[in-house]
């Protein structure tokens, strides 16, 4: 299990020198941000947004030790994507602080639909509550590995097709570990 925080963070930190490596980079990702950017931007966004917010009660309120931890994962990678998404976005100088969005932040991300399942499993307790977390991990991992690999077909931009490709691999570990989980799980 240590790998993995290992690996989160080896692999953020290589992004990041590609991502911040100067302020000229980043006036050139913004000038030329376009529509295939910004589209994978907000589906990222809002799929990874259920997944941070039900993460943040996951962490909280999942019953198993390893439901738990894989939360506490989740919710610091999807922290991290959605600070490096809206440093993306917003431009200007580059910060070394990490900045996660509040929890009003995150279910502003979500529509009907995401806050509907937000308020479903909070409803939800004990050997069912992980259950069903792990299946909405797996139902939104799936999504969010789509909404990467349709971008890599169509971006143009070097600093988000690095993060893109790197988010990749993470979410093809995380479903591979999702699967293990509900295995156990039953």
């Amino acid at each position: 299990m240590n790998r993995r925080k290992m690996l989160t963070a080896v692999a953020v930190t290589a992004a990041l020198p590609v991502l911040f490596s100067s302020t000229a980079a980043l006036a050139q990702t913004e000038n030329t941000t376009g529509d295939a950017e910004k589209k994978h931007a907000g589906e990222t966004k809002k799929v990874g947004s259920l997944s941070l917010a039900t993460s943040r009660v996951a962490a909280e309120k999942a019953s198993d030790p390893m439901v738990k931890e894989f939360a506490k994962w989740e919710v610091a990678e999807q922290e991290t994507i959605a600070d490096i998404l809206k440093s993306m976005e917003m431009g200007g100088k580059a910060e070394g602080a990490l900045k996660p969005p509040s929890d009003s932040e995150v279910e502003a991300m979500l529509d009907a639909e995401g806050k509907a399942s937000l308020d479903k499993l909070k409803a939800t307790s004990g050997a069912a509550f992980d259950k069903a977390y792990i299946s909405a991990q797996l139902d939104g991992h799936k999504k969010l590995l789509a909404i990467q690999e349709d971008y890599l077909k169509v971006g143009q931009v070097r600093e988000h097709l690095s993060v893109t490709k790197l988010a990749r691999g993470q979410i093809k570990e995380h479903i591979d570990h999702l699967d293990v989980l509900k295995s156990k799980l039953g």
